[in-house]
């Protein structure tokens, strides 16, 4: 017999092809398996959790030449209000606020009802409402641009500003003030929707 390793010839094909096929057939599944798992890793790290958003956009109420947009995203600390408005009076101070209803239709925005206040503190003096967002600055061309951080609504749930209207008023607030005082006319109104 010779040196160890002598097999017969067909013997030896056999085996190995037979190792072949078995080899093949595995790497055949184990493939698409692995390339699956690092496709979906791949997607969910590049996809990463998708932040809830909404936008609206405001058009003038009667008399008002103010509209532009104003988005919505949520995040962990609340949701960050981005404001882009033009047509405002040059220099001035303007209440940014959402209201109950989705409905922008009255030539006022009246038909968008009182602000926001999902929780029972409108009953409260002194206490500042959920719709209230914050005050906006125009500068010297009329134009309002920023963002406000409001902690105390949300995209979704029982704070949620979905479906509601978000007004500019021709006055600033000063939410902490007892008794309320008025924020004059709406200069613009618009439906907060998802994205």
């Amino acid at each position: 017999m010779g040196k160890g390793n002598d097999w017969p010839a067909g013997l030896a094909a056999g085996f190995a092809s037979r190792l072949a096929s078995r080899f093949a057939s595995q790497f055949a599944y184990a493939v698409p398996v692995v390339a699956g798992c690092v496709l979906l890793s791949g997607c969910a790290g590049f996809m990463g959790q998708q932040d809830k958003r909404a936008t609206a956009q405001l058009l003038p109420t009667m008399g008002s030449q103010v509209r532009g947009t104003v988005s919505f995203v949520e995040r962990s600390d609340g949701v960050q209000v981005n404001y882009n408005l033009a047509g405002l009076p040059r220099d001035s101070d303007h209440a940014l606020q959402v209201h109950e209803r989705g409905d922008c239709n009255a030539a006022d925005a009246s038909s968008a009802g009182p602000v926001f206040a999902p929780a029972a503190d409108r009953l409260k003096p002194g206490v500042r409402v959920e719709g209230d967002l914050g005050n906006i600055h125009a500068d010297s061309n009329g134009v309002a641009s920023g963002f406000i951080v409001a902690p105390d609504v949300s995209l979704d749930g029982v704070r949620s500003v979905l479906q509601r209207a978000v007004l500019v008023h021709r006055e600033p607030i000063d939410p902490y003030a007892y008794p309320q005082r008025g924020t004059g006319t709406a200069l613009a109104c618009g439906v907060i929707r998802a994205q």
